[in-house]
């Protein structure tokens, strides 16, 4: 019961920060980011939107992610330990191989993207399994990039897509039943639009090494104090 206490204030405060307006840092931040952008070649973005459509469509419409068996747990405590060892073992590995190819170059580097894509998907597809919630379900996986969003997104951006968690369970009846019904389209736009793009320093000549391993590292753990207060939204409801 203290646990489950513990849970809703920490979930509280992350509520309130997700429905928070841009503070001045976060504008700076987005300035930065825009300079960057702006050193990096127009292929390379080309590349990440391809790789982005593809991971949508993959997540949306295949069976690539495989998950382990659902668990058991004797309280949520026991629940919650499991998620943070498996986001610790994500975010140590992440950071060795952003590491590895942010030293190896540019190439390197840019291959570095949609592994570590495909890792943090794959973290919160266990995520979901560990919290009870069958990600073969289409919904559950809309839920997933809706996670992903959330903590990769600008501030701006991610206010609206937290409404569109909000009481997930009413507004996943409206959806329709067949995934083919889903405009999957539109939301790989939108969600190439908006997604935080900040390793895009690790392509950077010199500092890229460095880059991988710290970026990659707080990505992960960012990703996973994401997913776990989302699906807290809907244990604790």
């Amino acid at each position: 019961m203290l646990y489950e206490q513990r849970m809703k204030v920490e979930l509280e405060i992350w509520q309130y920060k997700m429905q928070g307006r841009p503070s001045l840092a976060d504008r700076l931040s987005r300035s930065v980011q825009s300079r960057i952008n702006r050193i990096i070649p127009q292929k390379v973005h080309d590349a990440i939107t391809v790789t982005i459509k593809q991971m949508v469509r993959g997540v949306l419409f295949g069976s690539t992610y495989t998950v382990p068996s659902q668990p058991v747990f004797a309280s949520l405590y026991d629940m919650e330990e499991a998620v943070l060892r498996r986001v610790d073992f994500y975010r140590k590995t992440a950071a060795a191989e952003g590491g590895l190819t942010g030293a190896g170059g540019f190439l390197w580097g840019l291959a570095d993207f949609p592994i570590l894509l495909g890792m943090k998907l794959k973290l919160l597809f266990d995520i979901a399994t560990f919290y009870g919630f069958d990600v073969k379900d289409y919904k559950e996986r809309l839920y997933i990039l809706y996670i992903f969003q959330l903590a990769f997104s600008s501030q701006e951006h991610r206010r609206n897509v937290y409404e569109n968690i909000v009481d997930w369970k009413e507004k996943s009846r409206q959806l329709p039943e067949d995934i083919h019904g889903f405009d999957w389209q539109r939301f790989q736009i939108e969600y190439r639009d908006h997604i935080d793009l900040a390793k895009m320093g690790q392509l950077l000549p010199v500092v890229g090494a460095a880059v991988g391993i710290v970026v990659n590292y707080r990505l992960v753990t960012k990703l996973g104090t994401t997913a776990m207060n989302a699906y807290r939204m809907r244990i604790l409801d």
